[in-house]
């Protein structure tokens, strides 16, 4: 009579490791996955900028109609398009001022701060005025 382990075929050698499929494999997804997040990095750090230029603006418009408002009622007048001062040259900010609106003896003041290439971006803050 024959051992119970003669009957078995001879036991495969165990393997250790990775093929090379698998590495592959893994290879591959791991690099789809660094690519989503690097072009989510770029356009996040795209959205910082845009946010900051925002506020940059938004602060700029609020520090102008600040100085209006602490002006005297009849010396508000419209102001053309100029550039900031330094640091902010990049940002152009133009006032304009319409005299009887929305009643009379009331101003309609506008200050709009533009940037961007060809101006594509502007903040718009109005406010009324009465004497």
């Amino acid at each position: 009579m024959k051992s119970r382990n003669e009957n078995q075929p001879p036991e495969k050698k165990r393997q250790n490791g990775f093929t090379l499929i698998e590495v592959l494999i893994a290879i591959v997804i791991l690099s789809v996955g660094l690519l989503g997040m690097a072009s989510l990095t770029g356009s996040i750090i795209l959205s910082n900028k845009l946010s900051n230029d925002l506020t940059t603006a938004t602060t700029l418009s609020q520090d102008k109609m600040e100085d209006i408002r602490a002006d005297a009622y009849g010396s508000v007048a419209s102001e053309t398009k100029v550039a900031c001062s330094t640091p902010y040259a990049a940002f152009q900010r133009e006032v304009t001022v319409v005299n009887d609106s929305p009643a009379a003896g009331m101003k309609t003041v506008t200050v709009k701060v533009y940037w961007g290439p060809s101006d594509a971006h502007n903040v718009e803050l109005k406010t009324i005025l009465s004497q």
